[in-house]
C-alpha cells in the first residue's frame, strides 16, 4: 500500500513539473499580473502599483521617456494617468514563458475617453519575473504603431 502511494506522489510530481514546463499555469498568472497592473493604475492607488513591480524595474513610454526604478515608475505612471485622464485597457494577445521565472507579455494597450472623445491605441510588452514565488514586472515598453 505504502509503494502505490510513493508511485502516486512520483506521478502527481512528474505531472506538475510537465504542466509548468509547458507553461499552463504560468501563462495564466502574467494574464492576472497585467490585469492587476490595469486595474491598479485606473485605482490610481500608489501601493498596489509600487506591490507590482521589481526594485529595479524600468518603463520606457511612447514619449520616449525612461523611467527607472521602482520610485519612478509609479511616480511617472500617476503623473502619467493624472496629466491625460481617459480610461486604459490592455488586451494581452501572447505570453511567452521563457523559463519558470521570466515571461514576456505583448499586447494592444488603449486609453479612451480622452479629451475631445479621442482614443489613443498603442502596443505593450511586459518583462515579467517571479521573484520569492510572487510575479512581479520588472520592465514595460509602450510603442505607437509605425504608420503604413
Amino acid at each position: 500500500m505504502s509503494r502505490l502511494l510513493v508511485i502516486a506522489m512520483l506521478l502527481a510530481g512528474i505531472v506538475g513539473t510537465l504542466q509548468a514546463q509547458a507553461g499552463l499555469p504560468r501563462e495564466a498568472e502574467i494574464y492576472d499580473l497585467v490585469r492587476r497592473y490595469v486595474e491598479a493604475r485606473e485605482k490610481r492607488d500608489p501601493k498596489a502599483i509600487e506591490a507590482l513591480f521589481t526594485a529595479d524595474a524600468d518603463q520606457l513610454v511612447s514619449s520616449g521617456e525612461w523611467r527607472r526604478g521602482r520610485e519612478a515608475v509609479v511616480k511617472g505612471t500617476l503623473a502619467s494617468s493624472s496629466a491625460t485622464g481617459g480610461s486604459r485597457s490592455i488586451t494581452v494577445e501572447t505570453v511567452r514563458m521563457l523559463g519558470q521565472d521570466h515571461a514576456v507579455a505583448d499586447g494592444r494597450y488603449e486609453i479612451s475617453g480622452l479629451a475631445g472623445g479621442q482614443t489613443r491605441r498603442m502596443w505593450t510588452t511586459f518583462v515579467a519575473v517571479r521573484q520569492d514565488g510572487v510575479w512581479r514586472i520588472s520592465a514595460i515598453r509602450n510603442m505607437l504603431p509605425a504608420p503604413q
